[in-house]
């Protein structure tokens, strides 16, 4: 590579740009339903305060696909709605949620046999 910039020093370079925090949030890993529940136990929410949560929203089809998520998901992806709406329902903010979910994502998956 240094080669050839050295031979076309006329070459335009964009300078760097880091991603914006979205596009962080979109490159990072899916989590496991078991993840994601330690992830924000680690963060101090219990699965309850979730649970509770969801039941105190208006009945409707949105709070049936809310409940439905949060029960029978397998994973669930940073940018999900869902997701963004757990974190507002917990009083999280974006970053807040971003470092809960970094920190479940190193969990990876444990199992104990007993």
């Amino acid at each position: 590579v240094r080669e050839w910039l050295a031979a076309n020093p006329d070459f335009p370079i964009d300078p760097y740009v880091p991603p914006t925090p979205e596009e962080q949030r979109e490159a990072m890993p899916s989590l496991s339903a078991a993840q994601y529940r330690q992830g924000l136990v680690g963060a101090g929410h219990s699965p309850q305060q979730v649970t509770d949560a969801i039941a105190a929203l208006p009945d409707g089809p949105e709070k049936e696909s809310i409940a439905i998520e949060w029960e029978y998901a397998t994973f669930f992806e940073r940018l999900q709605p869902f997701v963004i709406e757990v974190g507002e329902m917990l009083g999280m903010t974006p970053e807040e949620t971003d470092q809960m979910w970094m920190a479940a994502a190193s969990l990876g998956s444990r199992r104990r046999l007993h």
